[in-house]
């Protein structure tokens, strides 16, 4: 009567029924929906062995017999796919024979010290039963235990009440050998909850009943109603306890276990990898002539090129390299962008050693697919270190073209960041990319080795390169300083030194030079995100009116829209306004077309996204700069899902006008520079220099410039699930984007008009597969959404009068969005019953209400367009 665990009686056999059950469905799901699987059983427990000198060391048998597998869930005959198989035929001959072999527990002190069982049983009926005999383990008394199982070495804690014992086990501790990836930013990742919890009920020191649930639970991030629940329940029960088999007699548990025949040999306890292989799965290229028309340039903007995208990445992922460079080889030019896509983002080591083989950036004929190749590096979404190391080598040597050249520094630096953000700053590629790409800087001469390493910074964004930036935003021309202080924008205020707050103060206050306006509001920006003091908020108010004309209306705009919405830095804001009444109104009442605003596109209770548009004009009524941001954010994170910045200078010839001030040597310069999905992608140049702006004004068609055109991962996560009963769960949560961004500049010298226009063609597929794998069943569900949208920018500026007229218009066509769930049971015959529910709707397009100021503005610029034909200039 002294053991601390469960005691079976001598010479008694314990019958008990068994029952495992799984269910895959919707998170909010009833289970009596839900697809799945149940596998019943008798098993007969005795104990073969006492230890002579330990009461509480016992070999204990377990028997599993009368094996059947059934529906979960009632279904109706037409629907049922056991229906006239018998067990032998659903479970297969040797895997119901592996079921029925003993297994043989050494149980001390009630926990599970060595489990025994056959050494030619197949790893899956070897699992069932692992999840079987983790059943039998139990503590007697309160605490907490570290305890190793079939889920492996995980945190336990039991809870006992006279004859009730709760195990409940912390799911997220197990370590076992894991498989699977995360995306990168946990806006666009999958959310993950597990619980299981285990009842005994005792009877006469040896179990009655066991009852046993373990839940998982995956949502999307960005939309937490979309997910999937995986349940997975073990009822264990006694049924009778009959006359039994006696001891066998010995000293130690080698020579018993003998006894039962030289094929049982100690097992571990944890579950092992099995998975069973697609005896019916197409092949990688037959899956790609099936997907491949989707997939054409035209119809990048749809959602089945998103869809089709996805599942070929799947394919490649377990592809070989030669069979990846077999479809790349025969594709014609015009498809070939695409895989190249697909190929980079699958991240296995096949894809990347295919593509490496494929690429030749020593061959300039193919710099549309480098770059292609390289973006999508740039967008990974758990890139590895082999990746960015295999990049710095090709930087290393011989590029034909030199925006390839760029493009690759560029992308090292996102690589940079996201290998940092996951603890990798310390891996020796890493270290080697950001020493060459800071060297580099400070050795570069011509400008636009300095830009490229610029721009590889404002990806990077390595808290040691903050100097550095500091010295080029602040001694350097035009560009350069302008692309050193966005840099130093883009990082977290928290990095944001008192030296970086005093340089950003003497930019914008000009204390010892003069400074273009681009740099100084961007200056001014950096110090208003960057928690203010009081007079450092005052200085910016009090130079508000001393400014050049357009700058003084960007600015009083820039502190309007921080109080209205409500930004880190509203309330130091609001108490200077309030000291400083005497000085208010004069310069308050500014003239002038610059702007800037803010707003929200969506509130969700998940995710919610802002635009930010500011403009800022010459004093001559030319665009200086447009900045057009997408901000996503949730209750944890943020990201950068895009800008758009126009940026022109040095146009004031065109219109015979006045330079301002500190501008008058700018060469004639327009471009283009873009922010996606945090990041920093190479500018476009659309005119440099006077002489390429007047050929292409005068051959204006005003067709659009394309800045980005491709496909994205977004969403990656694939986790592999160890359930305690014994089957193996997978989780694949995908999502991309198609993506078709271009921008234009048309310029009209008699309607004395020019006219923006950014246009962002996105189409969205998401899809996420939750399978439960038990080699003669699967049981899964599959969820997709899908959108499409498309949302254009338009800035139109009338400059024959001034203060000019300015109207920004900004709409979103409507979107069609489709949401289906799939539910499905499958024997490997053939035999499928599946469960399908959808739904479409139209979601309205809108306008964004940008400030009222603009809407005045709007009517007049249109109102006029009909009778301004006389205007010659």
């Amino acid at each position: 009567g002294h053991t601390t665990g469960p005691s079976l009686n001598n010479d008694k056999l314990y019958k008990f029924a068994y029952s495992a059950e799984v269910y895959v469905d919707q998170v909010k799901a009833s289970l009596q929906r839900s697809a799945g699987y149940r596998i019943a059983a008798a098993v007969d427990v005795n104990l073969l062995w006492r230890n002579p000198n330990n009461d509480d060391d016992q070999l204990v048998k377990v028997t599993i017999r009368d094996v059947q597998v059934e529906n979960v869930n009632e279904r109706p005959a037409a629907k049922n796919i056991f229906k006239g198989k018998s067990t032998e035929k659903v479970i297969g001959k040797e895997y119901l024979e592996a079921l029925r072999r003993p297994m043989v527990l050494e149980l001390v002190r009630g926990k599970v010290k060595n489990f025994y069982s056959h050494q030619n049983d197949p790893a899956f009926t070897q699992n069932i039963k692992r999840g079987l005999a983790s059943l039998f383990q139990l503590q007697l008394h309160s605490g907490t235990a570290s305890e190793v199982d079939v889920s492996g070495k995980c945190n336990t804690t039991y809870h006992v009440r006279q004859n009730q014992v709760t195990k409940v086990k912390a799911l997220e501790s197990c370590e076992i050998e894991k498989q699977g990836f995360s995306s990168h930013n946990q806006i666009l990742d999958v959310g993950r909850k597990a619980t299981s919890a285990t009842v005994y009920v005792l009877e006469d020191s040896f179990i009655k009943s066991i009852k046993a649930e373990e839940n998982y639970v995956f949502v999307l991030n960005s939309r937490r109603k979309t997910g999937a629940k995986i349940v997975s329940k073990q009822k264990l029960e006694l049924k009778s306890v009959q006359a039994g088999p006696g001891l066998i007699a010995g000293k130690q548990v080698a020579g018993v276990i003998k006894t039962l025949g030289s094929s049982y040999v100690p097992v571990p306890l944890v579950a092992e990898t099995a998975r069973s292989e697609c005896k019916k799965c197409p092949s990688l290229s037959e899956h790609w002539q099936s997907i491949r028309e989707y997939l054409h340039p035209e119809k990048l903007s749809k959602a089945e090129a998103a869809r089709s995208f996805l599942s070929f990445i799947q394919n490649v992922r377990k592809a070989t390299k030669e069979e990846i460079l077999q479809i790349m080889r025969r594709e014609n030019k015009e498809i070939l962008p695409q895989i190249v896509d697909a190929v980079t983002f699958a991240q296995t080591p096949a894809s990347l050693e295919a593509m490496l083989e494929f690429i030749d950036f020593k061959d300039e004929s193919t710099s549309v697919l480098q770059e292609r190749f390289l973006y999508a590096c740039g967008f990974a979404s758990h890139p590895s270190e082999h990746l960015l190391k295999s990049l710095t080598a090709k930087f290393k040597d011989d590029i034909a073209n030199e925006e390839i050249r760029e493009t690759l520094v560029i992308v090292m630096g996102a690589l940079i960041r996201k290998l940092c953000d996951r603890e990798g700053c310390k891996l020796p590629a890493v270290a080697e990319a950001k020493r060459m790409i800071l060297n580099r800087l400070e050795k570069a001469k011509k400008g636009d080795n300095v830009r490229m390493y610029l721009l590889a910074l404002k990806n990077a964004l390595l808290p040691e390169a903050i100097p550095l930036l500091l010295k080029y935003a602040e001694s350097e021309e035009g560009h350069i300083s302008n692309l050193a202080a966005t840099a130093l924008q883009r990082y977290n205020p928290a990095f944001l030194t008192k030296e970086v707050k005093k340089t950003m103060n003497r930019i914008y206050h000009q204390s010892q030079r003069v400074h273009e306006k681009t740099v100084r509001t961007t200056a001014a920006a950096i110090i208003l995100n960057s928690n203010p003091s009081h007079m450092e908020v005052r200085n910016i108010l009090l130079s508000i009116g001393e400014l050049p004309l357009e700058m003084n209306k960007y600015m009083l705009s820039m502190i309007q829209d921080i109080i209205h919405f409500e930004m880190p830095s509203s309330k130091t804001v609001r108490q200077v306004l309030k000291d400083m009444r005497a000085h208010n109104y004069d310069r308050f009442s500014k003239t002038g077309s610059s702007s800037a605003y803010s707003g929200y596109m969506t509130r969700g209770p998940d995710v919610t996204s802002t635009y930010s548009l500011d403009i800022l004009y010459s004093g001559s009524g030319i665009l200086r700069r447009s900045n057009m941001n997408i901000q996503l954010f949730s209750k944890n994170a943020q990201l950068h899902a895009s800008q758009v910045v126009i940026e022109a200078q040095g146009l004031e010839s065109i219109i015979a006008a006045t330079p301002d001030e500190g501008e008058e040597n700018l060469d004639s310069f327009a471009g283009m520079s873009a922010i996606l999905f945090d990041v920093q992608l190479r500018p476009v140049t659309f005119f440099q220099g006077y002489g390429d702006l007047m050929s292409k004004m005068l051959s204006a068609t005003g067709d659009p410039i394309n800045v980005v055109k491709g496909l994205i991962l977004l969403t990656d996560y694939s986790q592999e699930i160890q359930l305690q009963s014994g089957p193996r769960a997978s989780t694949e949560f995908l999502g991309g984007l198609a993506i078709d961004i271009s921008g234009g500049m048309e310029f009209s010298l008699w309607y004395r008009e020019s006219k923006t226009n950014v246009k962002n063609r996105v189409a969205m597929f998401i899809g996420g597969n939750i399978e439960v794998d038990s080699f003669f069943i699967k049981a899964g569900m599959e969820t997709t959404l899908e959108a499409e949208t498309t949302l254009d920018f338009i800035s139109t500026v009338q400059f024959s009068q001034y203060p000019f007229l300015v109207c920004m218009q900004m709409e979103k066509v409507e979107s069609p969005f489709r949401h289906q769930v799939t539910k499905f049971e499958s024997l490997p015959s053939g035999r499928r019953y599946t469960a399908r529910r959808g739904r479409a709707q139209l979601l309205p397009g809108n306008e964004f209400p940008l400030h009222q100021e603009n809407s005045n503005m709007c009517k007049k610029v249109f109102g006029q367009k009909d009778d301004s034909s006389s205007n010659w200039f």
